[in-house]
């Protein structure tokens, strides 16, 4: 038995409900068949929105949610998807799937949406393929108060009146590839120069700059160092870090868990190293970080649709072990991030959802964000818990290793919440809980997230294949977190 200490005494920072963010890009199942199924569609739905993942989307209380893109952003134009009349275009995806942009869902069934699951709304901006004007014009469309500007008034003309109040908008995607294939020098300057007439709009808004592809860590020097003297435009960095893929999505090998596992790890490398350049230009204000793509890629072909909804992906509890690691690594390094937006809401990579017509079911990840709910908006605190080292071979048929422990922890009132990933595929661990300047109540509620085959998903034959379970924890004895499981534990403090 291991001791699991809780230092309340050392803070690490209050956890951005934002970090719990969501994505969800017009790309393959996502937007249509995923999220909208039409008015007139004989799946339950409210203005055309599945009802049931309204509900269970709902209920894990999403901060943020990022749209219309991803790489889409980069050929979209607002315009299209506003008014009665609207254009079906290629867009950026079709050459991959074929599939054409209807606009059926533009920007006031989007924030109907936000407004029906309780979320913000996280506008990508087309920084490749339009001028500076246009991002602008979208912002008065959304934000500026009706009989103030024609924008505003086109607006309630197609049903809003109220301004949308949209407050983050990340100006560009991926400009380092797809989005214009541009130097971090070239997209400075753009930046600048799109920033400079997007923040005189009078409303309050985070403009979020993009920032580089996993390790590039020249992306963010000579980016940082060309944004010198103009920071004061920018709020937030953004970074993708995909972990990749090992092996088959469903049926990998126990050293393809441990790979899949490592590569995932890197996120806490990652973002330190992206955090202390900014930190070398004393940037710490205006660019914190925004892990707005994260997640697991694998091969097309394992979900539902195999293989007709591009990236469309299955997701078993090795999936939702990397998500819960990754969300351990960001309550831990708080106090550097901005928001965080895992890829994607549904039928697309690291979904929370799997759906096609009248089928529409959660995945393990999801009871991972149901699960962490609890520490949005709470104070972060240091753990301390000695750790196992796990061998396997790795990808150059070398012994690598890993620790077996994943753990964060934070506090919000008299409300303790501990979420722990066994990263082990043999072995519980059995742990102890051990509060340092504060007592916790003798007994927590403990979810347990785990299946004795680690390969185990939901699908639409068997949706709860994958669930949670609920038990009392006596704090005074040992409980054992399930190898390959995911647990949370809410304890209160003696007052």
């Amino acid at each position: 038995m291991k001791k699991l200490y809780l230092l309340f005494p050392e803070e690490l920072g209050t956890i951005a409900p934002e970090i719990y963010g969501h994505f969800a890009e017009h790309i393959g199942g996502v937007i249509y068949d995923g999220m909208w199924v039409g008015k007139d569609s004989p799946v339950e739905n409210t203005n055309g929105f599945r009802k049931y993942l309204i509900d269970k989307f709902k209920a894990i209380h999403p901060p943020v949610l990022r749209w219309p893109g991803g790489c889409f952003a980069e050929t979209y134009d607002w315009r299209d998807g506003i008014g009665s009349k609207r254009p079906v275009r290629p867009n950026w995806w079709t050459n991959w799937d074929g599939r054409y942009e209807t606009n059926e869902v533009g920007t006031h069934e989007f924030m109907d949406f936000c407004e029906q699951v309780g979320t913000q709304p996280y506008f990508a901006a087309n920084l490749t393929s339009v001028s500076p004007l246009h991002i602008r014009s979208w912002m008065d469309y959304c934000n500026s108060p009706e009989g103030t500007t024609s924008l505003a008034d086109e607006r309630a003309q197609n049903g809003h009146p109220a301004p949308f109040d949209v407050k983050y908008w990340g100006i560009g995607n991926e400009n380092w590839g797809g989005g214009g294939n541009m130097t971090p020098q070239h997209y400075a300057h753009e930046f600048r120069r799109f920033s400079s007439l997007a923040d005189n709009m009078q409303n309050e808004k985070v403009l979020i700059a993009c920032g580089p592809n996993g390790d590039d860590y020249a992306w963010t020097k000579n980016f940082l160092e060309t944004m010198d003297s103009s920071e004061m435009h920018m709020h937030g960095l953004s970074l993708h870090y995909y972990c990749g893929f090992a092996g088959d999505p469903v049926d990998f090998t126990r050293d393809e868990w441990y790979q899949q596992i490592k590569q995932a790890l890197r996120m806490e490398e990652i973002l330190k190293r992206h955090w202390s350049i900014v930190e070398a230009y004393g940037m710490q204000e205006h660019a914190k970080l925004v892990i707005d793509e994260w997640g697991c890629w694998h091969p097309d072909g394992s979900g539902p649709s195999r293989g007709y909804n591009l990236f469309e992906q299955q997701n078993t509890m090795r999936d939702a072990v990397v998500a819960a690691l990754t969300l351990n690594i960001f309550n831990n390094h708080c106090g550097k991030i901005l928001m965080a937006n895992v890829a994607q809401l549904v039928n697309n990579l690291h979904a929370l959802f799997l759906a096609s017509g009248e089928h529409c079911i959660v995945t393990p990840t999801y009871h991972v964000f149901d699960m962490y709910k609890g520490h949005q908006g709470a104070a972060a605190i240091r753990t301390a818990v000695e750790k196992e080292r796990i061998p396997f071979i790795g990808r150059e048929e070398k012994e690598e290793e890993i620790e077996n422990l994943s753990v964060s922890a934070s506090y919000k009132d008299d409300l303790v919440t501990i979420t722990i990933a066994n990263l082990s595929a043999q072995q519980d661990a059995s742990l102890c809980l051990a509060p340092v300047g504060k007592q916790l109540e003798g007994t927590a509620q403990m979810q347990v997230l785990a299946e004795e085959d680690y390969h185990a998903h939901n699908t639409f034959e068997e949706p709860n294949r994958v669930t949670v379970r609920t038990q009392s924890v006596d704090l005074s004895r040992e409980f054992a977190v399930p190898k390959a499981g995911v647990v949370t534990m809410e304890a209160r403090i003696v007052k």
